[in-house]
């Protein structure tokens, strides 16, 4: 019976199963949003996933691709819902290679720095080519 219920399973709840989001909602919201693509493809949440698909992850702390290698509706502890998937070769890199030359930190600012000032807007600007 349970091999029933795994054989279909959608977008969201699979996010959520595997812990790629704290609640189904928050998937919902990412896939909506255009931060998960599936083989590709912009989808929609009740989009069904498959064994074998690459799913590429995209948040504001993390940027990873998946390979789906089993299907689960229910949410589970971490160990097994890491046996959901594996990340591509290339993804780890990336990530790695992220981590190192601290590629996500670089608009950040220090807590308790307050607004950045007048000069500091025009650097900010000068280097981003843009609005801040």
């Amino acid at each position: 019976m349970a091999s029933e219920a795994d054989s279909k399973c959608r977008l969201d709840k699979w996010l959520w199963a595997a812990r790629f989001f704290k609640t189904r909602s928050l998937a919902t919201t990412a896939i909506d949003t255009g931060k998960v693509h599936v083989d590709g493809d912009r989808v929609k949440p009740a989009k069904e996933v498959h064994i074998g698909q690459t799913i590429h992850i995209r948040n504001r702390d993390f940027e990873i691709e998946v390979t789906v290698q089993a299907l689960s509706n229910v949410r589970k502890g971490a160990p097994e819902a890491a046996l959901l998937y594996t990340e591509t070769p290339a993804s780890i890199s990336k990530r790695e290679n992220a981590k190192l030359t601290g590629e996500h930190d670089f608009a950040q600012r220090d807590r308790g720095a307050g607004r950045p000032t007048k000069r500091q807007l025009r650097d900010i600007k000068k280097f981003t080519g843009g609005a801040y």
